[in-house]
């Protein structure tokens, strides 16, 4: 993995999981669900933990949803599924926090946004109120600036002031500066009040990639807090996978972000924990970490008109992915794993070369034989309708060499 320095920040414990301090990027989400369905809601979170969401953020919007709080944490751990949970708290947070003390105990996080924790003379008090809560139960919190909400007072301020310079910035800069200005005049608050840095977490959310880059860029240089990286309202398939992508690929690659989160809109019915699988992908292209065995598949062309190769790398991807969660505790180090999956002989035999276990598969005119090359040597040429299955058995039984109790057996 990367060995890129990090932009340094202080750690902070969510629920017994490290953000920042150099910990590794840390995967969240949120629920789409009605929090007041309690099993709903957790039968969602189940699904994302398990998909690699290691927070997952649920709205706490009225009384019947911070009532629920509790038993979706209850229903959790029934599924044995421990993962952090972060409530969502907006206008009414101050509220729903004092008057049910269980759901503020079961929370490990709040997220509160300091744009409409409350308005006029009621900001600060509110503010104040959800952070004293904080503070009694021991819990940290992600002030989380959103430019859809932001302090109208502080940017009409900056603005003005701006107005009057013999050079004036152009109005998203200002914009920028209010951003910037809101999450740290917000964390430099609650510290006041007596939450202390290592509980404090900030994000500055906007919906463009380049504004995103400019925020966040200037946001790490001008403190040392933990930060949660996020394009908002990112949008639909492939338009919000990439505005993400390209966003915080730039802010990582700087390393700045010590947590991200992928904001897709779910087609109708769609799956949510797609969020999840683009955010690790996002993770491990970059070498940041690793979650799965890596697939590499051409691209195809006029010389693989045969949809075979296609078909075995999308069955292989899926394969792995399904079985991860219990490959995870069968084979330490399984996320390391390259496999190729190879359409014609011009790039076929040299990526599967170079892949753990790659199979390079006959294209359009070829001999229809498949050779099949694990660790650099060709080990076997496959034939006929079971290629597929063969192939498939071949990753199987090499994951079970490599990883498995008697490779670490003989190791030792």
């Amino acid at each position: 993995m990367s060995t890129k320095t990090r932009h340094k920040t202080v750690a902070v414990d969510v629920g017994g999981i490290a953000v920042g301090g150099g910990a590794p990027i840390v995967v969240q989400s949120m629920t789409n669900t009605d929090t007041a369905d309690a099993e709903g809601t957790a039968r969602q979170v189940a699904a994302l933990a398990r998909a690699g969401s290691e927070l997952v953020r649920i709205t706490v919007d009225r009384p019947e949803a911070a009532a629920a709080v509790p038993r979706i944490k209850e229903r959790l751990a029934q599924m044995n599924v421990n993962v952090p949970i972060v409530g969502d708290f907006h206008y009414n947070g101050h509220t729903l926090l004092t008057d049910y003390p269980a759901c503020a105990e079961a929370l490990d996080k709040y997220r509160i946004n300091p744009g409409n924790v409350g308005f006029k003379n009621k900001r600060d008090p509110q503010f104040t109120q959800i952070v004293e809560m904080a503070i009694r139960h021991n819990k940290p919190v992600r002030i989380g600036v959103n430019w859809g909400s932001l302090d109208q007072e502080l940017l009409t301020k900056l603005m003005d002031e701006n107005s009057r310079q013999p050079e004036p910035l152009d109005a998203r800069a200002v914009m920028h500066e209010a951003m910037v200005q809101s999450t740290l005049l917000s964390a430099a608050r609650a510290e006041e009040i007596g939450l202390p840095k290592n509980r404090i977490i900030l994000s500055a959310k906007v919906s463009a990639v380049q504004d995103l880059i400019a925020v966040y860029t200037e946001l790490a240089r001008r403190s040392d807090y933990a930060l949660h990286l996020g394009l908002t309202e990112a949008g639909m398939g492939s338009k919000g996978i990439v505005a993400s992508s390209a966003a915080m690929g730039v802010l990582l690659q700087q390393g700045i972000g010590d947590t991200v989160r992928v904001s897709l809109t779910p087609e109708p019915n769609g799956d949510r924990t797609l969020e999840v699988q683009v955010a690790q992908e996002l993770l491990q292209t970059m070498g940041l970490r690793t979650f799965v065995p890596l697939v590499a598949a051409c691209p195809g062309c006029g010389r693989t008109t045969s949809t075979t190769f296609q078909q075995l790398a999308g069955d292989i991807q899926s394969f792995i992915r399904t079985s991860m969660p219990e490959w995870k505790t069968r084979y330490p180090g399984v996320e390391t794993l390259n496999v190729a999956v190879m359409g014609c002989i011009v790039n076929g035999p040299g990526e599967s070369k170079h892949a753990d276990i790659g199979i390079s598969l006959p294209g359009t005119g070829e001999t229809p034989t498949a050779p099949v090359f694990v660790d650099g040597k060709k080990v076997a040429t496959l034939r006929g309708a079971t290629v597929a299955a063969d192939f498939k058995q071949m990753v199987v039984d090499y994951i079970e060499r490599r990883f498995g109790a008697g490779s670490r057996t003989a190791a030792e």
